[in-house]
């Protein structure tokens, strides 16, 4: 049999919260075509035209506001998980991102170094979206056909609906807010331009992004993040037995004037204060390992927001980071590629 092998791919991060290397990292993010999804002129323009002329110092102090010792929190998080998975799993794995110094190239090179021929890639990302699963499978593929043409590669599906995931997620947002008397949970999910929602259905006719759509069954959900993230919160709230009223989603993190998933996450933390609610906890289950989004975004400037509109508790529930239930579920599938001949039984 040919040796297996997993390549787990997180997003990245800069080499340092030093306003040079996180130029560096958002001019490779956000000159990703399935990030900014516009003509090369029009996208060069505006990122190293206005972007990076403004926005590296600005970014550079939120990292420096939430860097660990060790290093940006989501490599260190993305290390331990991908050594406790390795304490279950016999099939060598090696760690990426899609963006910053540890490349998909060098972790596919690790793998190969192995003597690993099929390759199990492994997107961290729960929901499925153009500008973060699909940018990871193209990348890597443009890879192996340039430097490895005798790797065989796999993906793994969006994993938002498995169920065993969502009693992961569940029990994990349950322990968190065990002993905290809560008004409201917010599900805040990363956000993307409605045109990537457009762009992606495969009916071309189906996706409205209204108030139906997203809730009516269609062929279309399967690369639907806005879909997926509202399924993930509906089954989420009946895994919890959530309170109609009680729990909500939103989307946050927009860049530009085009307009982005609604309802934004800042807006939704201040209507809520303002319309009473004391005592908030926001998951953000689109994120796997705890980063700037969730750690300076949310937490800081979430609850900063939070405040001034006569709010009292604001509480974040973490990501499953390198938990060891989720290290377990990750684990357990993974095994069960490296047994079987069948991507699909995942």
């Amino acid at each position: 049999m040919k040796r297996k092998g997993i390549l787990l791919v997180n997003l990245g991060s800069p080499d340092s919260p030093n306003p040079k290397d996180v130029k560096k990292y958002l001019d490779e993010f956000l000159m990703d075509e399935r990030v900014i999804d516009v003509p090369y002129w029009l996208r060069s323009f505006i990122v190293r035209g206005i972007i990076l002329n403004t926005r590296p110092k600005k970014s550079a102090e939120a990292y420096q506001k939430i860097w660990w010792e060790e290093g940006s929190p989501l490599i260190v998080i993305s290390e331990n998980l991908k050594s406790k998975i390795q304490e279950q799993v016999d099939a060598p794995i090696a760690l990426a991102m899609r963006y910053g110094s540890m490349t998909i190239k060098k972790g596919l090179q690790e793998l190969a170094d192995k003597g690993v021929e099929d390759v199990l890639l492994f997107p961290l990302y729960p929901q499925f979206a153009m500008a973060t699963t699909e940018t990871i499978l193209v990348l890597a593929e443009d890879i192996r056909k340039e430097h490895f043409p005798n790797l065989n590669i796999e993906s793994v599906p969006a994993f938002y609906n498995k169920s065993d995931y969502i009693k992961v997620l569940s029990d994990s947002i349950a322990a968190s807010l065990k002993d905290r008397d809560i008004d409201h949970l917010l599900f805040s999910y990363h956000g993307v331009p409605e045109r990537h929602i457009r762009k992606r259905d495969v009916t071309k006719s189906h996706c409205k992004i209204d108030g139906s759509c997203c809730a009516t069954p269609s062929k279309a959900h399967e690369f639907c993040y806005r879909h997926q993230c509202y399924e993930v919160t509906r089954l989420v709230a009946e895994q919890l037995q959530l309170k109609e009223g009680s729990y909500s989603t939103s989307f946050q993190s927009r860049l530009g004037f085009d307009p982005w998933l609604q309802p934004y996450t800042d807006r939704t933390i201040e209507r809520l204060g303002l319309d009473g609610v004391k005592n908030m906890a926001i998951v953000t289950p689109a994120f796997v390992s705890d980063c700037l989004e969730t750690l300076e975004e949310i937490a800081m400037e979430g609850k900063e927001l939070f405040h001034e509109v006569g709010g009292n508790d604001f509480f974040v529930v973490p990501c499953l980071n390198d938990d060891q239930p989720f290290v377990n579920l990750l684990s357990n599938w993974i095994n069960e590629w490296a047994t079987s001949e069948v991507l699909q039984e995942l």
